[in-house]
């Protein structure tokens, strides 16, 4: 079989949500980073349109990012919902990462590009992150808290961009979880 086939597979399948709390200590060097996010630009889409955007989050950014979080999920949850710990891990979880990027994306005009296919081309960034993050040995996870939506200040979003998800990263443990999926003659047809 191929080597590179081989090689790829083996990446994409060991590709696994990696959270914050798990990930081991240790800072991922910017150039790693300039890397991955050179990975993800190479992602299809439709009229080269690269909608995808991130803002780097590292250091004293993190505090700011989980004061943030912790702090929306207080202000904006009716009292008979709140949980004393969705808040605390909403304020963790930036504090436990090495670094974070702030999924964005500025969509082409929609006479254009059709929404969910900018979209989709900016899902398919996140893949090639996230799997250039497991050949690293980079723990990383893709969250959307509510809280996403109100980040545009934050992060001195243009009016034409949007957060859509929060990608924390950290150095991964040396063990994962195994995981399954069905079998592809499962999901999966002649026609």
């Amino acid at each position: 079989m191929n080597v590179k086939f081989e090689l790829l597979s083996e990446i994409i399948r060991t590709r696994r949500s990696v959270f914050p709390n798990q990930y081991k200590p240790g800072l991922i060097p910017e150039r790693l980073i300039d890397q991955i996010i050179e990975n993800a630009i190479w992602a299809p889409t439709h009229k080269k349109t690269q909608p995808w955007r991130f803002v780097r989050i590292k250091e004293e950014k993190l505090v700011v990012l989980s004061a943030f979080l912790s702090d929306y999920y207080k202000n904006n949850t009716p009292p008979d919902q709140f949980s004393e710990l969705k808040w605390r891990k909403a304020g963790e979880k930036p504090l436990q990462s090495a670094y974070i990027l702030a999924i964005c994306i500025e969509r082409s005009p929609a006479d254009l590009i059709p929404s969910w296919e900018e979209t989709s081309a900016l899902a398919m960034s996140v893949q090639n992150i996230w799997l250039s993050c497991t050949a690293l040995g980079i723990g990383s996870y893709w969250s959307t808290p509510v809280a996403i939506k109100a980040m545009g200040p934050l992060l001195g979003l243009r009016d034409t961009e949007e957060c859509l998800g929060i990608y924390y990263m950290g150095w991964a443990p040396d063990v994962l979880p195994a995981s399954d999926r069905k079998p592809a003659i499962q999901i999966s047809r002649y026609w």
